[in-house]
């Protein structure tokens, strides 16, 4: 039986998010394995209350499901300051649960110290951490983007990162990376989605040998059946999935939207937007989304955010997926879903996006941030009919859930094997040197 700890910084019950859920069918992935027994960790924090005792509830999770409260962390040196329960209750989960494995989705809440904390509890488990976005090379929300005027960052430096954060000093960068670096150096691989984030972290300084490009698995359930053909033809019905926030380049579709000629719109084209947390933005970011609402007029229908299990029969009124980010992504979740429900996708034309969306082939890419650009694109897409079917046809079906928890395991075996091959060499040479002497 080989035992995986998964840890997530969230779970999906509490938290949609795209690492929330691409870990989580992971887990139950690797759960519908023959000899394999994944225990799932995700971190919780406000609104939900600790309990008095310990940082570890279940708050009616499924069987190996736990939840372990985390809300003292710093997230510049992406440090968990509460030591305490990392040393004492974090490291005796870990050595009850007696993984072969540990596979870290992320470290956020848990702070970089639990990787040394799992050595300390499991010596013998090679540690696996996924990356899902740039949170250890960029302080700006791991966005790669400038705080001040939201330019795509091609890489960064500790003048370079200064210049965005005036009040933190390259020497204080220095020791973030450094830092950070400390505790990845104890990890046995890095798992990337996309070859574009894998090739980020390569020039950041993680050695490429350890880095192996695994796309996430997918649990779609049943695929959304094709909105019925209207007698023009026209498959004109977008939507958007996805949180409301300044990156996501929801204000750049509702604003191309809006510029559509009314001649080309018509009465029945749509835009359905299918997000939440908008409440939470900046201010500013709130005012000028809603003011573009409302120039957008009966054109755009706000529907507030929506459950994974909600998304096949709101894929139903919906011909093409748009994905408009305006920094570099990874491996967005909402491509894989659009995909499986067999929707074209209308998307940026830069990073872990551009990678998964072939222009012309199974989806339409327009210039970053270009309002003017979209414009272009839906107008492409309401005059073409005959567009939607070519593309529809040539999409590929996502990798599912036991696919690559399948990948994976095999991954853990390699591992696993060099783990064990060391000490035998170690062994070879010492007898070896005794045998010569």
């Amino acid at each position: 039986m080989t035992r995986i700890l998964m840890l997530s910084h969230g779970h999906p019950s509490f938290s949609i998010g795209g690492a929330e859920v691409a870990s989580y069918n992971l887990h139950k992935g690797l759960n519908t394995l023959d000899g394999v027994e994944s225990h799932y960790l995700a971190r919780v924090g406000p609104p939900i209350a600790r309990h008095r005792d310990t940082p570890f509830m279940s708050l009616r999770q499924k069987e190996r499901e736990t939840l372990f409260y985390a809300n003292d962390y710093d997230y510049f040196r992406l440090s968990n300051r509460d030591l305490e329960a990392l040393t004492g209750d974090f490291e005796r989960f870990v050595a009850d649960v007696k993984p072969d494995v540990v596979h870290f989705h992320h470290f956020l809440g848990f702070g970089m110290e639990a990787i040394r904390a799992v050595k300390r509890a499991a010596p013998a488990a090679p540690i696996v951490v996924t990356l899902h976005e740039y949170l250890s090379i960029c302080n700006n929300h791991g966005q790669m983007v400038k705080s001040k005027n939201h330019a795509l960052c091609s890489r960064s430096s500790p003048a370079e990162c200064n210049v965005c954060f005036a009040d933190i000093s390259p020497a204080q960068f220095m020791r973030r990376e450094l830092f950070i670096k400390s505790f990845f150096a104890e990890c046995d691989a890095f798992i990337s989605p996309s070859q574009f984030l894998l090739e980020r972290y390569a020039a950041w300084g993680l050695p490429r040998e350890k880095l192996h490009m695994f796309e996430n698995g997918l649990d779609g359930g049943q695929p959304a059946p094709p909105r019925p053909a209207p007698r023009d033809g026209r498959r004109n019905r977008f939507g958007y999935f996805g949180q409301l926030t300044p990156f996501k380049g929801a204000k750049v579709l509702v604003e191309a939207v809006g510029r559509v000629p009314a001649e080309v719109w018509g009465e029945d084209s749509t835009l359905n937007i299918f997000g939440g947390n908008l409440e939470v933005q900046p201010e500013a970011y709130q005012q000028e989304f809603k003011r573009l609402m409302q120039q957008a007029g009966r054109r755009v229908r706000f529907f507030g955010s929506y459950k994974s299990a909600d998304l096949p029969q709101l894929m139903r009124e919906i011909d093409w997926v748009v994905v408009p980010s305006t920094w570099w992504e990874n491996s967005p979740v909402v491509i894989q879903e659009a995909f499986f429900h067999g929707r074209p996708i209308i998307t940026s034309d830069i990073g872990g996006m551009a990678e998964k969306v072939q222009h012309g082939v199974d989806g339409l890419h327009f210039r970053a941030s270009s309002a003017e650009s979209l414009v272009d694109r839906l107008v492409e897409a309401i005059r073409a009919p005959a567009l939607w079917g070519k593309l529809r046809a040539r999409i590929r079906p996502p990798v599912t859930a036991e696919a690559a928890a399948a990948q994976h395991l095999e991954l853990y075996g390699q591992l696993l094997a060099r783990r064990q091959a060391k000490p035998a060499a170690g062994r070879r040479r010492l007898a070896a040197v005794a045998a010569a002497s």
